[in-house]
C-alpha cells in the first residue's frame, strides 16, 4: 500500500494524515486543550503553532466551552467531536474516519457533514467508512462497496444519483414466470400484493419493461417512479448472493 506515494511506515507522510478509529481511547485525565495539544506534537506540530490552532478546531468541533475539562467527564458525542479535532488539527492531506457520526445526534451529525464538507474545499482527501448510508450519500463523492474484505463495485455518486431508478407498478395478479423474465433488465424484483417493484440502471429502459410486462398478461394500473436511495443500490449489489 501507497499513501500519498509513500509506503504506510514512512513517518512523514503519516505526519500528513488524520485518523479517528470507531473504537478509540483518550487519556481520562487530560483535558480537550491537552489532548489536541498532545496529538498535534505527536504529529510535529510545534507548541508555538497549536497554541493558535487548538482553540480554533475545539471551537470547530463545538468543545469551547468544554476545552478546560477533563476528558474522562465528556458524552459519547462530546468524545466523537474530540476525537475528530485530534484528526484535524494538523491540518492532514489525506483523513481516514471510521463511522464518525456513531453516537451524535441529527445536530451533531450535521456538524460533521459541515465540517468533513469543508476540509474537502481545502482540498483534502476523505476516506468515510459508516454503514450510516444515508450519510454517505449526503456527503460524499464516490463510493466503494466492500465484501468478504474485497472491493466488489464502486461508483460515482452523482452519476448513480442520476441513473439508478426505482419503479413500483401497481397490477393485479402476476404470472407465473414473470419476476424470472425481468431479470434481462433488473437483478431485484418483488411483487407484494398488488405492487411490483424493481430497481433499473437507467430510465431509458422503462419502456421495454412495460411492454414485457403488458404482453406477459399483466393489467397495468398505475407506474410510480423515484430516484433510488444508496440503500438500495446497496443492497442491489450486496444481496446477489443471498438471493435478494
Amino acid at each position: 500500500a501507497f499513501v500519498l506515494g509513500a509506503p504506510p511506515t514512512d513517518v512523514a507522510m503519516r505526519r500528513q494524515v488524520g485518523f479517528l478509529p470507531e473504537d478509540f481511547r483518550f487519556y481520562d485525565w487530560l483535558s480537550a486543550t491537552e489532548l489536541i495539544r498532545l496529538h498535534g506534537r505527536l504529529c510535529g506540530m510545534s507548541a508555538a503553532a497549536l497554541r493558535d490552532l487548538v482553540p480554533g478546531v475545539l471551537d470547530l468541533v463545538g468543545l469551547t466551552p468544554h476545552r478546560d475539562r477533563r476528558v474522562g467527564a465528556f458524552s459519547k458525542g462530546m468524545l466523537q467531536r474530540l476525537g475528530l479535532a485530534q484528526a484535524l488539527v494538523h491540518e492532514p492531506q489525506v483523513i481516514f474516519l471510521d463511522e464518525p457520526t456513531s453516537g451524535l445526534d441529527p445536530m451533531g451529525r450535521r456538524l460533521v457533514r459541515d465540517i468533513l464538507r469543508a476540509q474537502r474545499a481545502r482540498g483534502a482527501t476523505v476516506f468515510l467508512n459508516s454503514h450510516l448510508l444515508s450519510e454517505v450519500e449526503i456527503t460524499c463523492d464516490r463510493v466503494a462497496f466492500i465484501k468478504d474484505g474485497e472491493v466488489v463495485a464502486s461508483q460515482d455518486l452523482s452519476a448513480s444519483r442520476a441513473e439508478n431508478l426505482r419503479v413500483v407498478v401497481e397490477v393485479r395478479a402476476v404470472p407465473p414466470g414473470v419476476l424470472a423474465g425481468l431479470t434481462q433488465w433488473t437483478a431485484i424484483a418483488n411483487h407484494d400484493g398488488e405492487r411490483l417493484s424493481f430497481m433499473l440502471e437507467s430510465k431509458g429502459t422503462l419502456p421495454d419493461v412495460l411492454r414485457y410486462l403488458v404482453g406477459a398478461g399483466l393489467d397495468v394500473y398505475g407506474v410510480a417512479t423515484e430516484r433510488a436511495s444508496l440503500e438500495d443500490v446497496f443492497v442491489k449489489i450486496m444481496g446477489k448472493d443471498r438471493g435478494l
